[in-house]
């Protein structure tokens, strides 16, 4: 007898083959490396976007560059600048000429002994840089100006030659009384041009003089000769001794510096010159005086400096008490190690540049930063920040010439720009502000991210408000309640919905809703409160009647008697509206006087928040909409996969459908129905082109349904296709989409732990 079995033969319908084994193999490869890929290229894209912002937190740098001897010594120069191209440095002398120094090319020194006319003995010259102005003051009471400017030219190879330009004034009388000027300063703008000055009479004492030039113009535009205008005497107003006078280079104001720390500011409007504001920068301290006092770039901002190196800008700014633009201190820098020998304003930006004895120090106006600081083997006697912001040049007491190369190119950046409360120029006090361009050369970008934060968290709140409700009842109802042929219609008509283009979305908010919600709104409101509250009783009208009665509809078919009832009640409530504004949102309008009915002046006036038409309110109805298909799908897969043996034990029990789906389907469905909710808040917080069409783009601060918003991702897409490629403004909408990624994958993370926990506790057991 043979017990050897034979082995076992597969059936061959029941054989897999090679090839169905190697592609189950390679699927499995593939989806892992797939999956790997995603995490990768998701990896990827945060380490591009953190090396894009990197650059936007690094301090400048200074490197030494080239060293010019200008063989003279220091005590003859009064001032030097640079060029445009810091290749032909000005050295202004003390007795009024100019030396240029050619540092590429084999001119040498170009000298220009012939800057003012002659027949007047200079007693005094000043030098402005923010218009490279050059005035002088006499012994008789007379000043000039001269225009220092440059001028490029190329020869037949392209190669460029910079040359000196020198327009110069006539005198002018400034004092009548033959008295000497001791220090004057000028400054002139497309409507003003006046001068003031420190005169001293025969007896030694001081008086304040200042005079308006005018200047007649053709009727083509050409400058005609200019004349004293109008004349005025400070004096009796001042009642202690000057070091300093500063005239704005727009010429409309003049800051009078007492030796013990006063400043007196005068205003020039309406034809005449008065005090509008006297004030002590470093009042609470010890030592009052003020060691240096000088317009910052804009003309807005004076930075003060004292003898122990205190150092503080005041700005004009709208007091509210006064109604009147006045000087308030808005930025407290560091002290420097030793008192400010030097001062030099930025051109480019609101940065400037102190020097000390042997230290230096390069600051930032706007986000009250130092950007460089170092001390140095040699005595300083000035300091120059290029024009174009990339260079620095220290003139040491020898008479040498150093420059650097400079290399800052987002001084306007760091974490109190973007998340710290800045106290701009012309703002009342300190805010969060996002304003990224301005009108004029002396903006200051204002880039705070906080009001694009709350914009994003703004709109993501009202979609969420309106779309959630609806999307989550709509979701129980299909699931539990709805005929399931008619589910078969229903679930693939939302999913379809989910498919619709956000610009399409964007484009009937911002030119239907928008426009027809804004003259309707007490409607608007009473279909909000009147369709739910209409569902509600009739759901309570419903479980009163008899059951014979109720048998008669089929299950899942209520709706079809809700559906006529509801048309009736939106009817009513939209025609309701009027009569509803005319009852409760009656205003005075501003401009007639007489008592209307109208909610867009009613709201303002009632609440002191604003309103716009592309408000809030559309933008959640709109995006709720675009919301509502992603949670809808989701959570209803999820509800409709609780076990069936769950759904029946429980009306087995006796509960009823409605308490089996609250007390049963939900608990079970909800990390589902969670991570529905967390996928659509991902929508509405990314969503971009609904919010760019149906809002005004306006980056405020307040939870105001009737205003607008900012948020992160239109930002991006209004302000990236103006953005000079790598530059601050380019940078910082990085810095935007880093911290949308960022938030983005926190609240994912934290909601699938969530999940997680959700979905343990209230697992089936199989």
């Amino acid at each position: 007898m043979n017990n050897t079995s034979k082995p076992y033969k597969v059936p061959k319908r029941f054989r897999v083959t090679r090839r169905t084994l190697w592609f189950d193999n390679f699927m499995n490869y593939f989806i892992v490396v797939g999956g790997v890929a995603v995490i990768a290229a998701v990896m990827g894209i945060f380490v591009f976007i953190f090396f894009q912002v990197l650059p936007l937190f690094q301090g400048a740098s200074v490197k030494p560059l080239a060293e010019h001897d200008l063989t003279q010594s220091v005590e003859e120069i009064v001032d030097f600048d640079l060029d445009e191209w810091a290749e032909l440095p000005v050295v202004i002398n003390n007795d009024g000429s100019l030396k240029y120094l050619d540092l590429v090319g084999d001119r040498g020194t170009i000298e220009n002994n012939e800057v003012f006319n002659t027949g007047e003995t200079t007693s005094t010259l000043n030098y402005n840089s923010l218009k490279r102005l050059l005035v002088a003051g006499s012994t008789s009471g007379k000043f000039a100006y001269a225009k220092l400017g440059y001028r490029a030219n190329f020869d037949t190879d392209s190669i460029r030659t910079i040359h000196p330009e020198v327009t110069s004034s006539e005198w002018f009388e400034l004092s009548e009384n033959d008295e000497s000027i001791q220090f004057v300063d000028y400054g002139e703008g497309d409507s003003n041009k006046m001068a003031a000055a420190i005169c001293i009479d025969s007896e030694g004492n001081q008086h304040i003089r200042a005079i308006t030039l005018e200047q007649k113009r053709s009727l083509f535009g050409g400058g005609g000769k200019v004349s004293i205008g109008k004349r005025f005497d400070l004096t009796p107003e001042i009642d202690k001794e000057i070091q300093k006078v500063d005239v704005s280079s727009n010429g409309d104001l003049i800051l009078v510096i007492g030796t013990q720390g006063e400043v007196s500011l005068f205003i020039y409007e309406a034809g005449d010159l008065t005090l509008r504001q006297r004030f002590w920068p470093f009042d609470n301290l010890d030592d009052t005086r003020i060691q240096s006092a000088d317009f910052l770039q804009g003309d807005v901002s004076v930075v003060f400096t004292s003898p122990a190196g205190h150092n503080r800008i005041f700005s004009l700014s709208l007091n509210k008490v006064e109604g009147k633009r006045l000087y308030s201190m808005t930025k407290e820098f560091e002290d420097l190690p030793e008192p400010a020998i030097d001062y030099y304003p930025g051109v480019r930006n609101k940065s400037y540049l102190l020097t000390g004895k042997n230290h230096a120090s390069l600051r930032y106006s706007t986000t009250e930063t130092i950007r460089w600081e170092e001390d140095f083997s040699f005595n300083i006697s000035k300091g120059v920040i290029g024009e174009k912001y990339d260079r620095l040049a220290l003139l040491d007491d020898q008479g040498k010439l150093h420059l650097y190369n400079l290399k800052d190119p987002h001084p306007q950046a760091g974490l109190k720009a973007f998340f710290g409360k800045i106290w701009y120029e012309g703002q009342p006090e300190s805010d969060y502000i996002w304003q990224s361009t301005g009108g004029t050369d002396d903006f200051e970008p204002k880039l705070s991210l906080i009001p694009l934060i709350l914009g994003s968290l703004k709109g993501t709140f009202y979609a969420m408000l309106f779309a959630v409700p609806i999307a989550l009842l709509a979701a129980l109802y299909t699931s539990q309640f709805l005929e399931p042929k008619l589910k078969g219609f229903v679930k693939p008509t939302m999913e379809i919905m989910a498919s619709l283009p956000s610009v399409v979305l964007g484009f009937m908010a911002a030119l239907w809703l928008a426009p027809l919600v804004d003259t309707h709104v007490p409607s608007f409101l009473l279909l909000v409160i009147g369709i739910p509250l209409f569902t509600f009783l009739f759901a309570l009208g419903w479980l009163k009647l008899p059951k014979h009665i109720r048998l008669r509809i089929p299950a899942g078919m209520e709706f079809v008697l809700l559906a006529p009832f509801l048309l009736i009640v939106c009817y009513i409530c939209w025609n309701l509206g009027p009569v509803f504004e005319r009852t409760f949102f009656v205003v005075t309008n501003p401009e007639t006087g007489e008592r209307i009915a109208d909610f867009r002046l009613w709201w303002p006036d009632f609440t002191g928040a604003s309103y716009t038409q592309r408000n809030s309110l559309i933008v959640g109805f709109m995006m709720g909409f675009a919301v509502i298909p992603i949670i809808f799908t989701i959570a209803e897969d999820s509800m409709s996969n609780v076990p069936d043996a769950m759904r029946s034990g429980s009306l087995a029990l006796g509960a009823s459908r409605w308490q089996t789906a609250i007390n049963i389907v939900l608990p079970t469905a909800s990390a589902g129905i969670f991570s529905s909710l967390m996928i659509g808040f991902g929508r509405a917080v990314g969503e971009t082109m609904i919010v760019v069409m149906a809002t005004g783009n306006t980056p405020v601060k307040d939870f105001n349904i009737f205003s607008g918003m900012r948020t992160l991702s239109a930002n991006i897409a209004v302000e990236l296709p103006e953005a000079p490629y790598h530059g601050t403004l380019y940078r910082t909408l990085f810095l935007g989409a880093l911290v949308l990624f960022i938030m983005t994958f926190l609240i994912n993370t934290v909601a699938e732990v969530l999940r997680q926990k959700l979905r343990d506790r209230y697992k089936t057991v199989e």
